[in-house]
């Protein structure tokens, strides 16, 4: 996932204006666009095209150029395998565990080059398109994950895979990266922009209220009287309420940002800030590909992660008995570890380098996305398909979830960071894995309503 709360990029000036440079500052808006595009370029692999260039044929030669940046332009090329592997294992039956694994391992460079290719369409578009595109196309593998449970009707699945994703940004990611960046700099002042956490804590806290409403009239209301429509209902509303929020989420981070510009920066670090923009001006590259390219092997990398995360939802529960673990710990854990380690590996680098509001921009920017747009998405998705599909995410999810973002909340409020803090967010999250790891919570939707009538009896 690409977040949309990002820093300055100096190539911004020559695709606004079509070539040379532009002596009009940089608007706050594209900043934050165009530096949303360079997490996945620090996954990339440098590509050597000495061979390529000696092909006589010109569309010969764009095709194998094209292949060279796409497949093996990217330091997980080495996961690409897993991916005919799956479908092999899958068409000759073997072990659904196996198919299973091979798929999470198949997701992981598809993710990344998704992201790739939306940073290649957007150099073509502006920062405005690219904005909204990353804003769409961010969390595009957990939305496809989640549909297709949905299809199936393994709304279980889609709950703990889509809370499992924001646990995941709020605790392991920002906390990796809060507490290696800590470690890396610790002669440094590391701080940032206090009112970036300050905006996304605050629509996660109303995307809090919006699923634990639901939870709370499933547990006032009668056993003998429920049937589930009234909370279905509700959570189609507020799913709409949540889909307005990040509308306005959006408008505010791409077009009116210049109206609070960021806070002045010490003369030292300011100077240090300056030093590093220059390095990454000098890292930073243009499009590689061309747009009609990008959107094509979009859609080519779209398909292929539709029909991994087809394998991945049928095969979790075969693999949680396989290997003995309960398909909650599969959803919350391993999914978004593995699924998102290209987009994790990124925000730690950043935070490495003592740009932290870009690490914050990974994390909580992800976090927001899907709590605000990818859950809302899937149930008014399920809805059109004639399926019922609430914001009861169960006492368990629920009170992790409002758990998670209230101590996020508290360690960001200051603006500052240091490793203790990123500490503090890993062991949270160790200790929910280790909810989950032993807890046998329901595997499908008919098991938890039978837990949910249980409790609501006594």
């Amino acid at each position: 996932m690409s977040s949309i709360i990002t820093e300055s990029s100096p190539n911004l000036s020559l695709l606004e204006n079509g070539g040379g440079e532009s002596d009009k500052p940089t608007t706050e808006m594209s900043r934050r666009v165009q530096r949303t595009l360079s997490a996945s370029s620090l996954i990339r692999k440098r590509s050597d095209l000495k061979l390529i260039s000696r092909v006589r044929w010109e569309f010969l030669r764009r095709i194998l150029t094209n292949l060279q940046e796409v497949v093996l332009g990217t330091k997980l090329f080495i996961l690409f395998p897993a991916v005919p592997l799956a479908v092999v294992a899958h068409r000759y039956d073997c072990p659904r565990a196996w198919v299973f694994a091979l798929s999470l391992l198949g997701l992981t460079p598809l993710a990344e080059r998704i992201s790739f290719l939306t940073e290649q369409i957007a150099f073509h578009t502006g920062p405005t398109v690219g904005g909204l595109m990353n804003a769409t196309c961010g969390n595009a593998t957990e939305m496809i994950i989640a549909i297709l449970a949905v299809g199936q009707r393994k709304m279980r699945i889609v709950k703990l895979s889509l809370l499992g994703s924001i646990l995941s940004n709020l605790l392991f990611v920002l906390g990796t990266s809060l507490f290696l960046g800590g470690i890396s700099n610790l002669r440094k002042h590391q701080s940032f922009d206090s009112r970036q956490g300050n905006m996304n804590c605050m629509l996660l806290y109303l995307a809090l209220l919006c699923q634990t409403l639901p939870m709370i009239m499933r547990f006032t209301m009668e056993a003998e009287e429920y049937d589930g429509s009234d909370v279905v209902m509700l959570s189609r509303a507020s799913s709409f309420v949540m889909l307005i929020a990040y509308l306005a989420f959006l408008i505010f981070h791409l077009f009116s940002s210049h109206l609070s510009p960021p806070p002045p920066l010490p003369q030292r670090e300011e100077e240090e800030d300056v030093y590093d923009d220059d390095v990454s001006d000098k890292e930073e590259e243009g499009a590689v590909i061309g747009m009609w390219s990008a959107i094509f092997w979009l859609i080519i990398m779209t398909l292929l992660v539709a029909l991994l995360s087809e394998y991945l939802v049928s095969t979790i529960q075969d693999a949680a008995d396989s290997w003995g673990l309960s398909v909650g710990f599969i959803g919350i854990i391993l999914l978004p570890i593995v699924g998102n380690a290209a987009e994790h590996a990124g925000a730690v680098i950043f935070a490495f380098r003592n740009k932290l509001d870009i690490t914050l921009g990974i994390a909580l920017g992800s976090a927001t996305q899907i709590a605000l747009f990818v859950v809302p998405v899937t149930v008014l998705v399920a809805w059109i398909m004639g399926i019922d599909m609430d914001l009861n995410f169960n006492l368990l999810e629920t009170t992790c979830l409002a758990l998670s973002i209230i101590v996020t909340s508290l360690i960001l409020q200051d603006g500052t960071s240091n490793y203790m803090k990123g500490l503090v967010l890993l062991l949270c999250y160790v200790v929910i894995a280790a909810c989950f790891f032993v807890s046998n919570s329901p595997s499908t939707e008919t098991d938890t309503a039978k837990a949910n009538h249980t409790i609501a009896k006594r």
